[in-house]
């Protein structure tokens, strides 16, 4: 039985990293098609405001708390997740063991040229990693195209970086197109794996303020980030124990 901690309605599974890596080994050993994802306080209060992402969120296989914001959430409500899970250090390490169990892996998104250079380092750095394709992210209208050949190429692993939420939404729309026994959302770490995006510095992260850091490098984001207050002012508002009403 999972245990999981539910955070404005959101159930998150409590793992620390290493759990998490074995969690989806064991998934992508399975039959079936499971989806992974890694939900941030952006991603919560999207799913509070779509049922078809609820709904995604909610029956999806696994759920780790990227975004320090989640963690200080459960913690608030007095039912701590053991840390941060970061996407790019999960993708990393399922890559990792990707290469040792020989599981093939798929790389969908990013601009044309950023997946293969994501799949060119991964394989340098993960000797024995077998990438059996990789597409970009820009291929309106081209859908059912796009997960036949996914499917075609024998995937047991999809790492898909649509960005949040439309990447959650296309995997389960197109799960039982794509062939795939484990698919996870990626947002923006083939950049940073293509080497054409930096994560913040280690001090940066240590301190929790890689939001800032990213918004500072990014500042389109700031819209976006709008979502944190409105998921904080959610928090103090539910009671530890319960779920937060709307």
């Amino acid at each position: 039985m999972r245990d999981r901690v539910v955070v404005l309605g959101v159930p998150f599974d409590r793992v620390d990293l290493p759990g998490a890596v074995r969690r989806a080994a064991e998934l992508a050993s399975s039959g079936g098609f499971h989806l992974v994802v890694t939900a941030n306080p952006e991603l919560v209060m999207a799913a509070r405001s779509s049922p078809e992402l609820w709904e995604v969120v909610r029956a999806s296989s696994l759920v780790v708390a990227d975004g320090i914001g989640v963690v200080w959430a459960s913690r608030r409500l007095r039912d701590p997740l053991p840390e941060r899970v970061a996407g790019v250090e999960l993708m990393e390490a399922l890559c990792s063991w990707a290469a040792s169990e020989g599981r093939p892996v798929f790389l969908l998104g990013g601009r044309p040229g950023v997946a293969e250079a994501a799949a060119a380092n991964l394989v340098r750095r993960f000797p024995g990693l077998q990438v059996v394709g990789t597409h970009h992210g820009y291929f309106a209208g081209a859908d059912a195209e796009v997960a036949d050949r996914v499917a075609r190429s024998g995937a047991h692993l999809l790492f898909c970086g649509l960005g949040s939420p439309a990447q959650e939404l296309w995997l389960w729309r197109h799960r039982e197109r794509l062939g795939v026994r484990l698919a996870m959302g990626v947002g923006g770490s083939l950049d940073v794996l293509a080497g054409q995006s930096r994560r913040a510095p280690g001090w940066v992260r240590r301190a929790h303020l890689e939001w800032l850091y990213r918004l500072v490098r990014e500042p389109w984001r700031w819209r976006r980030q709008l979502a944190l207050p409105r998921f904080a002012w959610a928090v103090l508002r539910s009671r530890p124990g319960r779920e937060a009403e709307g």
